[in-house]
């Protein structure tokens, strides 16, 4: 039987935070070389690690949508610092809403197999595949919000800092 933990914090190997309907558990993490079920819901964990990271989640959500102009399926910088950036696969409210690590992420292509324009797999570094019920076009478009999310993110924050210092 796999363990059941009461709480996960979002590190460097987090690829993905599933949702699910089950009795035990309500999350699926895959890591770079593990899956971990834990009790409480993904929304839950990323509230936890963003304020774990320094800020509320609320606090995150709103400095995005400020910074890129994105007010639906907002990505989210958990901890900008150690560069973990994630974003939602559906309204992060709506028990359906996954949530996917952008820095793990190789490919999103369409699914082959199913129906293409609503279904598709997102390939990580690792090369572990994950079929997802969200189109390609979406994910797409998630990724890039999210790597614009990161540049924000990146750019230095003080660039005036040099002069004031007499650099």
């Amino acid at each position: 039987m796999n363990t059941i933990l009461n709480d996960y914090d979002i590190n460097q190997d987090t690829m993905a935070l599933l949702s699910v309907a089950h009795i035990e558990y309500a999350t699926i993490v895959l890591e770079r070389l593990q899956m971990l079920y834990v009790k409480k819901t993904p929304l839950q964990i990323i509230q936890a690690a963003c304020l774990e990271g320094g800020a509320t989640y609320e606090g995150r959500r709103k400095a995005v949508t400020y910074l890129t102009g994105a007010v639906q399926k907002v990505p989210i910088p958990i901890n900008p610092r150690r560069k973990i950036f994630a974003f939602p696969t559906h309204s992060p409210t709506a028990f359906e809403c996954s949530w996917i690590f952008h820095h793990h992420i190789k490919t999103i292509r369409p699914s082959e197999k199913t129906n293409p324009t609503t279904q598709s797999i997102i390939q990580f570094k690792n090369n572990q595949e994950l079929p997802m019920n969200e189109s390609h076009y979406i994910l797409q478009k998630q990724l890039t919000r999210t790597a614009m999310c990161i540049v924000q993110y990146s750019t230095p924050e003080f660039p005036q800092t040099h002069s004031l210092l007499g650099l």
